[in-house]
């Protein structure tokens, strides 16, 4: 896949500015898990929303025409849905992940070799860092043929059902990691706004999915198969 100019810019700048990455080794990179680690087009978050607002309409019988909104609202204001739906409505959390990630995922994901390969090229070690829950990683990854691609997974159970982009999830997704700085560290996710805060505490940070630049990001990628052309220096200090 090509690049755009604006990833090639990029790569130049990140040569001729920055020297400090260079000169210190990345140790670990934390990929989020849904539209990132596959194409955001195969329709499966699409089906995920909508099983939350079935949850929300069948398990705690809201108003059909208030869910969408209420979904958003809390989405913005909490992260996820489930932590609004906590703090609102005292919703079990293994009820409602479980409701909403039954779907045949055979359906949505099929195999890369291509992201395969690369995931298994990188010398750093790798973690999933997700708003979603153990169960629903552990098939994406066995479906998409990565499982043994990462050292582990940091899911919202092990955050203490905190998410991004809350602050206090990125610290405890570093120490679960066992890394003391995220200067060592980069974040590759779909969502800007999950950047932003890991950005502000010296991760460096990669949209996937998008071409165009970002205050969030260091870097802009269509996707994760385009990450060597733009951090040739993940390859470095073998």
């Amino acid at each position: 896949m090509r690049i755009g100019t604006q990833a090639l810019y990029q790569r130049d700048w990140a040569k001729r500015i920055g020297d400090y990455n260079y000169a210190m080794p990345y140790t670990t990179l934390f990929f989020d898990l849904d539209d990132t680690l596959y194409p955001n087009t195969n329709g499966l978050w699409s089906a995920i929303r909508e099983r939350m607002g079935d949850y929300m309409r069948e398990r705690l019988h809201l108003p059909p025409d208030d869910i969408p909104d209420l979904r958003q609202t809390y989405f913005e204001t909490y992260g996820t849905t489930l932590r609004g739906l906590q703090i609102h409505h005292q919703v079990d959390a293994n009820d409602y992940l479980a409701y909403v990630h039954d779907l045949p995922l055979e359906k949505f994901l099929h195999p890369d070799p291509q992201v395969r390969a690369l995931l298994l090229s990188l010398p750093q070690r790798k973690w999933i860092f997700t708003n979603a829950d153990t169960d629903h990683a552990g098939r994406v990854l066995a479906t998409l043929g990565l499982a043994d691609c990462f050292t582990g997974i940091v899911d919202v159970r092990a955050l203490g059902y905190l998410c991004k982009p809350d602050v206090k999830a990125y610290y405890q997704a570093l120490s679960l990691a066992g890394e003391r700085d995220p200067g060592h560290c980069v974040l590759l996710d779909d969502a800007p706004r999950n950047l932003e805060p890991a950005r502000g505490l010296g991760f460096t940070t990669v949209l996937v999915g998008s071409q165009e630049a970002h205050p969030s990001a260091n870097f802009s990628i269509p996707s994760l198969k385009d990450l060597p052309q733009v951090m040739p220096q993940l390859y470095e200090h073998r």
